[in-house]
């Protein structure tokens, strides 16, 4: 890459790349939720209710499990193939989805978008902080955290609207042309240097590390819901993928091109960055889940104000991460990582004190302050990270940036469910309403220690050197 004008925009040389990373952003963003209110449709279409919830399970497992494979991939061949075979591989799950038959057809095909999107969202990140200098790349996570924002009102919207007015199958026909699109915009615009010599692939550590995170994944999604937690499933997926995951670390030890390389946890930097990011995306999965829940059955509103009320969240996160960039260059990384735990902790605590006579108002100034704390987090910790390594070892660093914070949901998943699910058992008001604001009190007070721990794992960052205004070039 060449060296990268301090200007941050649409109309330099840049433009076309960052706008399809946005798109490519984009397209991942609003499948994981476009399907939410089509479920009707679909299932009166295809049948299948009680495997439905599958269709979110699979995808987001599937893309989770293979991040850190494609981020190593990614190290030896380049960012720009291992995009295009993942737009590729989305694009073709689309249009089987589509086109499925049956359920389980359908389950299928969600998974081949995931092992798609699996590429498209940790490259996305790469190549940002390839093209982008350390100065500069805090705008840009902005920019494609605005996608996200975006994504989560708007992919509700157009299920309803396609399932209502057309018909759910054009959820998934619409991204053809927007990964047509968005891989021609990538393949013109994105030049790599990247040295050509022969690689010997860690093909066995790739399918001990995807195996054994699949089944622990699992375990954490299915544990109390699809199976008991002390039963032969609960009990033995776990073990399972501790036993795989405990063989992937030996062979990690012998190969000659690890796919995750051992010394990222031994670089205390790389570890308290994992941490953070395994708290926020616990955070994440336990405020876009149970705030809606509470704003509607607690306090009585409508889908489309829980929606909203939920928007303030992602729309306090774009406005501080786009400004980040202004305070890691005047304060370093972890100062200014430290602040936006203050405005999480603090929002996290207060949604603590909300009850059934609390307005919507509330709810989303509380989410709007966590969001605005997350944007501060987020986004200089993984530039942090992404600052302290090369070009070679960049894709490793943020593939499992982005696998911890997976991790960090699923883990959200079953604690906040047990959390939920204790308090509504045990629950003696005799009201739903009445039980359904102990589960939601007990999952934000879930939340809050989360959050905490977040802070914790951001104390705990060694202070580092802000780089220089261009360290984006590849090898």
């Amino acid at each position: 890459m060449s060296s990268a004008p301090v200007d941050v925009g649409f109309r330099s040389e840049r433009g076309p790349i960052l706008i399809s990373l946005m798109l490519c952003s984009t397209l991942v963003a609003i499948d994981a939720t476009v399907i939410a209110t089509a479920v009707p449709s679909v299932v009166a279409s295809l049948g299948g209710f009680a495997q439905f919830p599958w269709l979110f399970s699979v995808y987001l497992l599937a893309q989770a499990v293979t991040v850190p494979v494609y981020g190593k991939l990614a190290d030896l061949f380049g960012r720009k193939p291992v995009m295009l075979f993942g737009i590729g591989l989305f694009l073709l799950g689309s249009i089987l989805c589509g086109l499925a038959w049956s359920m389980p057809a359908l389950i299928v095909f969600r998974a081949v978008q995931g092992l798609g999107a699996g590429a498209i969202q940790p490259m996305s990140l790469t190549i940002a902080g390839d093209t982008y200098s350390t100065a500069e790349r805090g705008k840009v996570q902005g920019y494609l955290a605005s996608v996200w924002g975006m994504s989560a009102v708007v992919g509700p919207t157009l299920g309803g609207l396609f399932s209502e007015y057309l018909t759910w199958r054009w959820i998934f026909f619409i991204n053809i042309p927007l990964c047509l699109l968005a891989g021609t915009m990538l393949a013109r615009n994105l030049h790599e240097r990247v040295q050509s010599r022969r690689h010997r692939l860690d093909y066995l550590g790739a399918a001990l590390l995807t195996c054994g995170a699949t089944l622990l994944i699992l375990g954490l999604l299915e544990g109390g819901v699809g199976w008991p937690w002390l039963s032969p499933a609960g009990l033995g997926v776990p073990a399972a993928a501790v036993l795989l995951l405990g063989w992937f670390v030996q062979v990690q030890r012998r190969a000659a091109e690890p796919v995750l390389p051992l010394w990222v946890f031994r670089h205390r930097l790389l570890v308290t960055c994992s941490l953070v990011s395994l708290a926020v995306g616990a955070v994440l999965f336990g405020l876009t889940s149970y705030v809606p829940t509470f704003v509607q059955g607690v306090l009585g509103t409508g889908p489309l104000v829980a929606g909203f009320a939920l928007a303030t969240l992602t729309l306090g996160w774009p406005l501080t991460a786009s400004q980040s960039s202004r305070a890691y260059l005047r304060i370093g990384f972890r100062a200014t990582a430290l602040i936006g735990s203050a405005g999480t902790i603090t929002g996290s605590l207060l949604m603590v004190l909300l009850d059934a006579q609390s307005s919507v108002y509330a709810v989303g100034g509380c989410c709007f302050l966590i969001g605005a704390g997350l944007g501060f987090v987020a986004a200089p910790t993984l530039i942090a990270a992404q600052s302290t390594v090369g070009w070679s070892q960049r894709g490793v660093v943020t593939g499992n940036n982005m696998f911890s914070r997976s991790m960090g949901s699923a883990l959200g998943v079953a604690l906040f469910g047990a959390v939920a699910n204790n308090a509504l058992r045990s629950g003696a008001t005799g009201s739903p309403v009445g039980d359904l604001a102990a589960a939601s009190h007990d999952v934000f007070i879930a939340v809050a220690v989360a959050a905490v721990l977040m802070g914790v794992a951001v104390f705990f960052m060694p202070k580092v050197h802000v780089a220089g205004q261009d360290d984006t070039a590849a090898p």
